[in-house]
């Protein structure tokens, strides 16, 4: 895979859900060509708020952690930690889908941060906001993460969370946004969009 992935970077779908955005792109440019419609394609990189749904991992561990110092639930079940993404603020990229909207001429755009983060980064991040602090111990499925302060487990591996085709790295080029829309994003680091989803 292509690394930072950008305008030209081959598609190669893994999952049902990311063939179905495939074909969107495809259908969006055939009748941006054929019939001279004013269509564009955004490119988007993984992009959460405090809107995002619970079976996404980012509000998955946000929900989970409110859920743990409510006492509602003990630790949080994941997957693989080691899987890499280019995390930004929808927000940012709807500014970003506006800004194509208003071009003269319709191109596609890859909206991303140019930054990536293990989902082990954003849970010790999410966690470090409210005043714990994450070691991890174990290797494998038998890895945990707890509290340093106290020894509770907090985070365990579930099998059942693993992807059976999985993207390690995903990694975003918005350069031809940047440049061409003049596209800039207010939430400029994780942590300040974790402060957001916390908030919802």
């Amino acid at each position: 895979l292509e690394v930072p992935q950008n305008e030209n970077t081959p598609f190669n779908p893994v999952s049902p859900y990311a063939a179905s955005k495939l074909y969107a792109y495809h259908i969006t440019k055939m009748y941006r060509e054929a019939y001279k419609l004013f269509s564009v394609n955004g490119i988007l990189f993984n992009h959460e708020s405090p809107r995002r749904g619970a079976n996404f991992v980012t509000m998955k561990i946000i929900q989970g952690i409110k859920k743990i110092l409510d006492k509602e639930m003990d630790c949080i079940e994941l997957g693989n930690l080691d899987a890499q993404r280019d995390w930004g603020h929808a927000r940012d990229y709807v500014y970003g889908m506006y800004l194509m909207m208003q071009q003269d001429t319709p191109c596609d755009y890859v909206l991303s941060t140019g930054n990536t983060m293990s989902v082990r980064k954003f849970v010790e991040l999410a966690f470090s906001q409210k005043g714990i602090t994450i070691g991890w111990k174990g290797e494998n499925l038998n890895e945990i993460g707890f509290d340093i302060k106290t020894g509770k487990t907090l985070v365990r591996i579930n099998p059942r969370f693993f992807r059976p085709c999985e993207v390690d790295l995903l990694l975003g080029d918005c350069s031809k946004a940047e440049k061409e829309l003049g596209w800039t994003r207010k939430f400029d680091t994780v942590e300040k969009l974790i402060e957001d989803m916390f908030s919802g």
